[in-house]
């Protein structure tokens, strides 16, 4: 389902794209709506990308490897946090 979001998403960035550049006066040299259509253009080139980047699944080993990561660290947060417990039940024993 998440592939399919970024395929509608992507394909409603490229329809805006293909319905709005030929109608934008981008040849009237260096104005305020020349400069928007380029940011526009811009943006919207920006946005089909992430949306592609997504598609193509470019970063599921980095997010395979951030897992890990994030799964070794609540590891080690939680053997620090037994044996603090084991050392506080061992202070309250004596």
């Amino acid at each position: 389902m998440k592939g399919m979001k970024n395929i509608m998403y992507m394909g409603l960035a490229l329809g805006m794209l293909f319905y709005a550049v030929p109608r934008m006066d981008i040849r009237s040299g260096f104005t305020l709506p020349t400069i928007f259509g380029i940011v526009w253009v811009m943006f919207a080139l920006v946005i089909i990308a992430a949306h592609l980047h997504e598609i193509l699944g470019v970063d599921d080993e980095t997010k395979r490897e951030l897992a890990k990561v994030k799964h070794m660290k609540k590891w080690q947060l939680e053997q620090m946090l037994q044996g603090k417990r084991k050392m506080l039940q061992f202070k309250k024993m004596r």
